[in-house]
């Protein structure tokens, strides 16, 4: 769902009822949205955020996402890897508003926005160790670069569930707001960003993206082989079947 209030576009994505889980419709509704508002000559911020208490819980397991064949899943990876990089490559600054859930691929999206409001509910999670997988949004990239290699790696190997509180002390959130705050706080950050010099933030933007060593195709083609691999293993099986059973998951390592 597309909304604008002058200059600032909001995209939310209006799944309530599976806390906004990526199905292919909706990952094609944002492949299309995200160009589509990052073309707009009259839009110079976009405000990120979900539907019904919660910012997005990742790939929708139920749509199959972790099954089928690899091409199929390689396929629908790529389709979920061309809105990160529209969202990155953009000129106008994208402001993810986290309310409750954002994890799994959900988690890469607030990530890969430029700046992140989350309200005191709100969590960020790499959840993708729990079933026996790893981020495939540019969670290896992100979390790096935001927090460091030694925090990182606790993050993405624990699967840790970081909160609104530590996610400010670490430097995943710019902002924490009462949830009832949460639109008007990440709607107001975004229009102080848009009555900015538009071409300016864009060189900004360009030039902290391209700064860091490697780049983001490099992370997501990475991710993309790994994760085809472990889409093959007997731990993923166990992992998911675990997640649906709600017991803890016994993995054999292959």
């Amino acid at each position: 769902m597309v909304e604008r209030s002058g200059s600032v576009a909001t995209l939310t994505l209006n799944r309530p009822s599976t806390k906004n889980a990526l199905n292919p419709e909706l990952v094609a509704a944002l492949g299309e949205a995200v160009p589509s508002v990052s073309r707009d000559s009259s839009v110079r911020a976009v405000v990120l955020t979900g539907a019904g208490g919660a910012f997005c819980s990742g790939a929708d397991l139920k749509a199959g996402l972790a099954g089928g064949a690899n091409e199929e899943v390689g396929t629908r990876l790529d389709r979920m890897h061309d809105v990160v990089r529209a969202i990155v490559s953009a000129p106008v600054p994208f402001v993810a508003a986290v309310d409750g859930a954002a994890v799994g691929f959900g988690c890469d999206l607030a990530l890969a926005c430029d700046l992140r409001v989350l309200s005191t509910r709100g969590y960020l999670q790499e959840i993708f160790v729990k079933i026996g997988l790893m981020p495939d949004g540019g969670g290896t990239f992100w979390v790096p670069r935001l927090v460091g290699l030694g925090r990182a790696m606790e993050y993405l190997m624990l699967g840790t569930r970081i909160d609104a509180a530590l996610a400010r002390e670490v430097g995943l959130a710019n902002r924490v707001v009462d949830p009832e705050r949460l639109p008007t706080a990440a709607a107001e950050l975004a229009l102080e960003l848009a009555k900015g010099p538009p071409l300016a933030i864009a060189k900004i933007k360009r030039a902290v993206r391209e700064g860091a060593a490697g780049g983001i195709d490099d992370a997501l083609a990475r991710e993309k082989a790994h994760q085809l691999e472990l889409l093959r293993t007997e731990d993923l099986a166990e992992g998911v079947m675990a997640w649906a059973q709600r017991r803890s998951p016994e993995f054999k390592g292959r």
